[in-house]
């Protein structure tokens, strides 16, 4: 079983910032953004000629790439998957469909987004994907604010996209420094019971593997 750790956090909190740690000879990036990465020297470390850098914004092509990484020889040196952003994918698809009337639409997407969560969890023992999402906060009449994974469509608020992580980090930029959140607070972050005693810990995503390695 692999492993699968959902980061989210609204635009310039250092989702994207936090994988600068992560060794590009074991690191496969895939931006479904399609905006690059966000430190000095990353064309570098990921481009084609490195087989570690794929721009898409589709479900079934992720899918597809991340399979043929799980099986494929020449990826075997691959230990490490990010997607950036889910959301990414998910705005992509509605854009393309949005012309469609219907409430078919959204449920193709929640089954997409879905399967792809389900399917993360089945490949390779020593792989691990890393999932970005953006964030959204509630706010209530009674000044009460809640922050969760951003979807799109309903369906998928209600399927609840966090029930299928173990481990949801809360990116935040906070007092001139980019941190994570490790527990629920007015959230729905999360780790492994044990892993932090720290409520915050630095964007560090090579340290948050060697953490959640025991888990």
């Amino acid at each position: 079983m692999s492993r699968v750790i959902g980061i989210m956090g609204e635009s310039g909190s250092g989702k994207t910032t936090a994988m600068r740690t992560l060794d590009p000879k074991s690191t496969f990036y895939i931006d479904c953004d399609g905006k690059g990465l966000s430190w000095k020297g990353w064309r570098d470390q990921y481009n084609a000629k490195n087989m570690n850098y794929w721009q898409t914004d589709v479900v079934q092509s992720v899918q597809s790439m991340i399979d043929k990484i799980n099986k494929d020889e020449k990826f075997k040196k691959v230990k490490t998957v990010v997607i950036d952003t889910v959301n990414g994918m998910m705005v992509a698809d509605e854009m393309r469909r949005m012309k469609e009337k219907g409430y078919d639409k959204w449920i193709d997407l929640a089954q997409c987004i879905w399967g792809l969560l389900d399917h993360c969890h089945k490949l390779r023992d020593d792989l691990t994907i890393i999932m970005l999402f953006h964030s959204q906060t509630q706010k209530e009449d009674d000044g009460y604010t809640f922050t969760r994974i951003k979807t799109n469509g309903k369906k998928l608020d209600k399927l609840c996209v966090e029930s299928k992580l173990t481990t949801v980090l809360y990116a935040e930029a906070k007092d001139g420094e980019y941190v994570f959140h490790t527990h629920a607070d007015k959230s729905t972050c999360k780790t492994p019971m044990g892993a932090y005693e720290e409520d915050e810990i630095p964007n560090d995503m090579k340290a948050v593997l060697a953490v959640l390695k025991e888990y």
